[in-house]
């Protein structure tokens, strides 16, 4: 299945275009879904980062058996994809109800609202992202060209949350105020509409070749669960995606915090404007196409793991730089075109940092496949995605939660203008945030370095394999 120039490959595309739903989810989770419970739902920020952690936690638990189970399943339209139209369904109804309640909320019942809701939304994601992303390593097995298509994917998730984000800011929550009903409403709709066509356009353009795939070797057996436990317990007992699995723990809970608190941040701290914040976003949109081409350059020269460092260290070591010099008096005057012009260019570059970081752990993962394949004789793509997901998210609620506990700490509740917002309190959000979020990232890049599986390494894991078949 491998290709010199992947982009004459059809199925190049209709593999990447399905992280557009991901991306629309992400953008919905990571940066207006603990704001809008607060200042619409009128949910404390403690009670609603409590209601995200726990559907994360759900979540986190239910991706296990769910990439275990579709590496099993054997069915004519392959592994992955049975699972693939049951998110179609399921995914863009949920994610409309999120944004557009189809009860009427009272203070008894939004908080139950939100968690059935979020509950619905991380299942149904689950559903097509792990199977739809554990494709690749049977499309694929040449060692770079893997980080090829990663970087397609990534590209079209920044491109599906980042648009719909620009759009958004200008014209929707942005326009209407991040207090107001409406321009959830309308983000609602047309994010399900986006997420639904996304889904139905890659699963039907990936569904020939999925259905020619080898099937698995032994279905899921429900009635003997404890036997799928310890096989799920065997695969992810290899060492390489050990680091690989606890580099998700602890970014995931720097993740689920700095992207919980970005509206207040961006709002508040630097006090941008919702037209203003969409310029940000507009400047974001050269970043996954930089990375297109700079991700799969410092993968073939530097190896997988050096370009990961590297990307992910310049990324972090940027991110706390406006912040710094705004406290410090050396930044343009807050909420200005200057201030603005500025910010946008810090986050530009480090959104090719952490794509180029990303894509490169992705396609570390795909090579844990045949090295667990050596080890187990069996293939487990589903369940190594589905784990290091389980990772990022099952602490993503840790980061959540402590950045709906900085919002109530830093007395920001009640804010609902950047005239409420004092010195004080910008000074507070940044020494409670900035260190744990550094902190937690600059010890999770260290870890990468644990991980073992190099161009050789994967050669020779083909080579073995290829010699037991």
């Amino acid at each position: 299945m491998s290709h010199t120039r992947p982009e004459k490959n059809p199925i190049y595309w209709f593999y990447g275009s399905a992280s557009v739903s991901f991306g629309i989810k992400n953008n919905a989770f990571s940066y207006l879904l603990l704001i809008y419970s607060t200042q619409v739902l009128g949910i404390p920020g403690y009670l609603a980062a409590l209601a995200l952690a726990v559907a994360m936690a759900w979540d986190a638990v239910s991706d296990l058996f769910l990439g275990h189970w579709s590496d099993k399943t054997q069915s004519r339209l392959g592994r992955r994809h049975p699972f693939m139209y049951a998110g179609f369904i399921m995914l863009p109804l949920s994610f409309y109800a999120l944004f557009n309640p189809v009860i009427e909320l009272t203070d008894v019942n939004s908080w139950g609202y939100l968690l059935i809701t979020a509950i619905l939304i991380r299942t149904a994601v689950t559903l097509v992202e792990v199977p739809s992303v554990a494709l690749l390593p049977d499309l694929v097995k040449d060692y770079d060209e893997r980080n090829k298509w990663l970087v397609l994917r990534h590209a079209f998730a920044w491109y599906g949350g980042n648009g719909i984000h620009v759009i958004n800011m200008a014209f929707w929550v942005g326009a209407f105020g991040v207090a107001s009903q409406a321009g959830y409403s309308i983000y609602g709709i047309v994010g399900a509409l986006i997420i639904a066509a996304s889904i139905l356009i890659s699963s039907l353009g990936t569904q020939k070749v999925a259905s020619a795939m080898p099937q698995p070797s032994e279905p899921f057996r429900f009635k003997e669960i404890w036997y799928e436990i310890k096989q799920i317990a065997q695969s992810v007992r290899n060492a390489n995606f050990f680091w690989l699995f606890v580099y998700s723990l602890i970014v995931g809970a720097a993740g689920g915090m700095s992207t919980a608190l970005y509206l207040y941040n961006v709002t508040y701290f630097f006090a941008f404007t919702g037209p203003q914040i969409a310029i940000t976003g507009v400047f974001v949109f050269a970043s996954p196409t930089v990375a297109y081409f700079l991700a799969p350059a410092l993968g073939s020269r530097l190896g997988k793991k050096r370009a990961a460092v590297v990307a992910l260290l310049g990324a972090i070591f940027l991110y706390p730089i406006p912040y710094l010099l705004t406290l410090a008096g050396y930044w343009p005057e807050s909420g200005s075109w200057n201030s603005l012009i500025m910010y946008s260019f810090f986050v530009m570059t480090e959104v090719i940092g952490f794509i180029v970081g990303g894509v490169m752990l992705d396609s570390m993962m795909a090579d844990v496949v045949e090295d667990s394949e050596v080890q187990t004789s069996r293939r487990s793509e589903g369940l190594f995605y589905a784990a290091r997901s389980f990772a990022s998210k099952a602490v993503s609620a840790l980061g959540i939660i402590l950045a709906g506990s900085i919002v109530s700490l830093v007395g920001m509740d009640g804010i609902k203008s950047v005239e409420d917002m004092t010195d004080v309190m910008r000074g507070n959000l940044a020494s409670f945030f900035l260190p744990a979020y550094c902190g937690l990232y600059f010890f999770a890049i260290y870890l990468i370095s644990k991980y073992k599986i190099d161009r050789e390494q994967h050669k020779t894991n083909l080579e073995t394999l290829a010699q037991k078949q």
